[in-house]
């Protein structure tokens, strides 16, 4: 069974062609993850703070890897939330990602900032999101995977009817690692990245310890200016 045919089976819908997911996942180096809706369903608690799990985690743990024994380096990562959230700090610090942006309500601005930090083309950079407020990342994004859910219908028809997405996931609460296999799968490396993870082999290790010397650097907006913050 194909990669295509295993992802359509389990509910997650292409928006083009999967050769042309394939084309512009050739071309990415980097990845930008909104937090709420897409690590979670959005619901937040009493401090206003939303959580992550551990199976999505792992997702783009094993993403990174994959990326990192194709080419020879690691991915650039950056979670960007329109909120200030702890949690997302939290895992940014844990996971090692090179950037957080936070209370980014102009996140088109926020993808300039990005590729320009880290000399990138914005279709080098891929976007996996959820909502309204991502559609002006989502249009200039090289590959966007969105986030499927049942209460939503009108808008994921908007979304894709204006080519707003490449990818609709399936459904299921894991969004983000449907759409780290999906790409992991579609590299065709799959296998070989979680054999060396679940072994804990030298290869591996040798990718954790570059991981593990990134510092994350945080940005939010003032005005329409994107500026650092200590977190």
């Amino acid at each position: 069974m194909s990669i295509e045919q295993i992802f359509t089976g389990e509910g997650g819908k292409f928006c083009i062609p999967f050769s042309g997911f394939q084309e512009k996942l050739s071309r990415i180096k980097a990845f930008i993850f909104d937090w709420d809706g897409v690590f979670n369903d959005g619901t937040k608690d009493h401090q206003g703070s939303s959580s992550f799990n551990e199976v999505d985690s792992m997702g783009t743990n094993l993403l990174r890897f994959s990326h990192w024994l194709l080419n020879g380096q690691l991915p650039v990562m950056a979670i960007m939330s329109g909120e200030r959230n702890q949690l997302s700090f939290n895992y940014t610090n844990r996971e090692h990602f090179h950037n957080g942006y936070f209370k980014m309500l102009h996140k088109a601005l926020a993808l300039e900032h990005f590729t320009k930090a880290h000399a990138l083309k914005p279709e080098e950079v891929a976007f996996i999101f959820d909502d309204a407020l991502d559609l002006g990342l989502a249009a200039n994004a090289g590959l966007r995977i969105m986030v499927g859910r049942s209460g939503n219908p009108l808008f994921r028809k908007y979304v894709a009817d204006r080519n707003l997405a490449d990818y609709i996931t399936s459904g299921s609460p894991y969004a983000v690692r449907e759409a780290c296999e999906l790409i992991m799968g579609t590299w065709g490396n799959y296998d070989k990245a979680v054999e060396l993870r679940a072994g804990f082999t030298d290869t591996y290790q040798q990718y954790l310890k570059l991981r593990q010397s990134i510092t994350p650097a945080y940005f939010t907006l003032e005005g329409l200016n994107v500026v650092g913050k200590e977190i």
